[in-house]
């Protein structure tokens, strides 16, 4: 065959393949029309997903305690801890004493005074009794009586008799006795007042309240004077408008940090409601938040206030569900995806979402576990649309080939011919 026949022919052969070519594409409802060309593709797997908010904390302690003093109505003395002191409930803070009970101990002597002086007085009064009482026993005509006396006996001594008149005294001994021992128990009273008093006076003592670390002294007495933070640590960070709209007091937390081999464990604490600052339509407003750290034994690596750490809030997880990679899923007018049946077509299904987090899509209703999911198809796919997938060349080797039996050979060797 010349040159020429030769060119003519390869022409004319190239001229058929074409037509017949651009005949199967263009022609309406051809498998050409119906086959996807299929890259990438995925399997439905059973999958936890977890839906988190990543955002950064710092490590701080988990509660501060402030001391207040008032110095109205108190004479500060001294402060009995510094800075930096680890103190436990009950420890010693500050001494003072208290400007009222200046003024009590005052009234409390004043009383005691008096007390006494009525003792005195009844001292006298008994001895003027009993003078009274021994001369009238022994020389009746000679005893002369006190006018007080005479005046506290209530009886007229010109007319009474001896013995009335002397158990009329016998009565007023009795009486002043009694009275005189009353007002002793009165200045005993007084006088442990006064020691109560005096030891308050000396040293009153303010002490903490829970154990912690003396953060912050006043040395001016501008309250609060003394301020105290736990031993006890936490994490706290602020979270976005958008964020809030998520986290909730209780969720699940994990911290990193740098410094740290150890991943922190704990939930959210606190959240404040109100911004950090005040609410601004020029700024992204933050909402300050507080997580808890759960113990982990006693060898606990101990957390330096001020580090810095990277924090994931778990908002939501679901665990065991179907899920697909988010790009399968495509949105016109309903969420929907392409699956490969086990007739060997590609066919849309509908399908409803559930949680979406991590690039996965949780599916509510759909697919089952382990179906085939085509990864972007190219264009449009109709329902009952074959497919075809590039031939992956690592895969073919002699030895993967000698792999297979010869029933299986024949197998694959007609389904590729009949398929065709």
């Amino acid at each position: 065959m010349s040159g020429k026949w030769k060119i003519a022919a390869v022409s004319i052969a190239s001229t058929v393949l074409i037509t017949v070519n651009l005949y199967l594409i263009e022609k309406k409802e051809s498998k050409v029309e119906r086959t996807v060309f299929v890259e990438n593709w995925t399997m439905v797997k059973k999958d936890t997903i977890t839906d988190t908010i990543q955002t950064n904390g710092v490590i701080k302690p988990l509660e501060e305690y402030d001391i207040y003093f008032d110095t109205k109505k108190n004479d500060f003395k001294k402060f009995l801890v510094k800075e930096g002191d680890v103190v436990t409930a009950g420890s010693s803070l500050f001494e003072y004493t208290a400007t009222e009970l200046d003024a009590l101990k005052a009234n409390v002597e004043s009383e005691k005074a008096a007390a006494e002086g009525e003792i005195v007085g009844i001292d006298q009064y008994l001895g003027k009794l009993r003078s009274y009482q021994g001369t009238l026993t022994r020389d009746p005509d000679k005893a002369v009586i006190d006018d007080s006396v005479e005046r506290n006996l209530n009886i007229d001594i010109t007319t009474s008799s001896s013995d009335l008149i002397k158990s009329n005294i016998e009565q007023e001994l009795y009486k002043q006795e009694l009275e005189k021992n009353s007002l002793n128990e009165k200045v005993k009273m007084l006088d442990a007042k006064l020691r109560s008093i005096e030891e308050q006076s000396s040293a009153i003592v303010t002490t903490s309240e829970a154990d912690g670390v003396v953060k912050n002294i006043n040395e001016n007495l501008n309250n609060p004077i003394i301020s105290i933070v736990s031993t006890n640590m936490a994490i706290e960070g602020d979270f976005s408008e958008e964020e809030m709209k998520k986290a909730e007091v209780g969720m699940t937390i994990k911290a990193s940090s740098s410094d740290s081999k150890k991943t922190l464990k704990g939930k959210i604490g606190r959240i404040h409601s109100y911004p950090a600052e005040e609410p601004s339509i020029k700024k992204d407003n933050r909402f300050p938040f507080q997580a808890l750290i759960e113990p982990e034994g006693e060898e606990t690596e101990p957390l330096l206030v001020g580090s810095k750490v990277n924090l994931t809030v778990i908002t939501n997880e679901k665990a065991g569900v179907p899920s697909i990679p988010i790009e399968a899923v495509h949105y016109k007018k309903q969420p929907h995806v392409y699956k490969l049946t086990k007739k060997g077509f590609v066919d849309k299904h509908y399908i409803t979402k559930g949680l979406k987090a991590e690039g996965k899509q949780e599916l509510l209703k759909g697919p089952s576990v382990g179906d085939v999911i085509l990864l972007e198809p190219k264009r449009v796919v109709k329902n009952h649309s074959y497919f075809i997938t590039p031939i992956q060349f690592e895969k073919v080797k002699t030895n993967t080939y000698k792999k297979f039996s010869s029933r299986e050979k024949v197998r694959y060797l007609l389904l590729g011919i009949l398929e065709k």
